[in-house]
């Protein structure tokens, strides 16, 4: 019907990516705490109800809003194989106009780290957003000392460019962060971080 819209759904070899629905939270609220220890230490403080329905409906409602303005590609990582939900990609704060940029951010719950999910996830988007939305530059930041975040970057093709000082505040501490970018017309060759 004209006028309607169809929401976006990402698929790759294993799985579907596609936007967080009401009936998510009790996987995605038992992923995220059963692997609390392991997202802790890189992500911004989690507020006393984050894992709390009334939370997750303002993310599922966020997310909506935010894929229907152009404004943002929250998506929760769906394996095929199982319909198991493995984590989360977003490509948020895209801009328009002369910048034609986003910057990308991602989690994987504890289970599923270290086997590829994450990797296939970040092509998929990174393919979208050069395909069908039409960016030019996709950004990701991770803390210096995350050494798997970094290396996940750059076998996606992003490449280091600097870094940002007091970037954002992760585990309540305002943090310095490495700058990778993907750029879908590059020409710089390697860069290596330093």
């Amino acid at each position: 019907m004209f006028g309607l819209r169809r929401k976006v759904q990402i698929e790759t070899e294993r799985m579907m990516l596609r936007l967080p629905q009401h009936t998510d939270f009790r996987a995605w609220s038992e992923l995220r705490r059963d692997s609390a220890d392991f997202l802790i230490p890189w992500e911004p403080a989690w507020s006393e109800d984050h894992l709390g329905r009334a939370a997750f409906t303002n993310r599922v409602q966020w997310a909506a809003r935010a894929e229907q303005q152009g404004t943002a590609l929250p998506l929760f990582l769906m394996r095929v194989s199982d319909g198991a939900l493995l984590g989360a990609i977003t490509l948020d704060n895209i801009r328009r106009g002369p910048a034609q940029a986003g910057t990308l951010g991602y989690w994987v719950g504890a289970a599923h780290a270290r086997q590829g999910y994450m990797r296939e996830a970040i092509a998929g988007v990174v393919a979208y957003a050069f395909g069908p939305l039409d960016l030019s530059r996709i950004e990701a930041a991770c803390l210096p000392e995350n050494a798997p975040s970094r290396g996940l970057l750059e076998r996606s093709g992003f490449k280091y460019e600097g870094v940002a000082q007091s970037y954002l505040q992760i585990n309540g501490r305002w943090r310095n962060h490495v700058l990778y970018a993907n750029l879908r017309f590059d020409r710089r060759g390697r860069t290596d971080a330093g």
